[in-house]
């Protein structure tokens, strides 16, 4: 049984910084496609983030250069790294193994706000 938790999310103002975690269980996060998604209020669910197996990295263009996605194959973690956050990243994120028909974790706030 495939099991994600995220952690890290919380309140952040403009400009600045948070790290979220998916602890994966009953998979192994080096050897699946990882993604992080968001979803704000009233829309829908969108692609943040995408490594696959090979390590390679895919971004939507709205985050490029403010977010990166990384493991920890040891612990088998996938975080989630995002800076210079704006209002428009207030959303909750969730973890996903295995692409829009696979697994998720239960999700995250993230508000972003003075």
């Amino acid at each position: 049984q495939v099991q994600l938790v995220e952690s890290g999310g919380g309140l952040v103002q403009p400009g600045g910084s948070l790290r979220l975690s998916c602890a994966a269980s009953g998979i192994i996060v080096r050897i699946n496609a990882m993604g992080w998604y968001r979803q704000a209020p009233g829309k829908q669910r969108e692609l943040v983030a995408l490594m696959n197996s090979g390590g390679s990295t895919n971004y939507a263009d709205s985050v490029k250069g403010r977010f990166t996605i990384s493991r920890n194959d040891a612990k088998n973690t996938v975080y989630l790294q995002m800076n210079s956050l704006k209002p428009e990243d207030t959303a909750v994120y969730y973890c996903n193994s295995g692409g829009v028909d696979g697994s998720w974790g239960q999700g995250t706030q993230v508000t972003v706000s003075s």
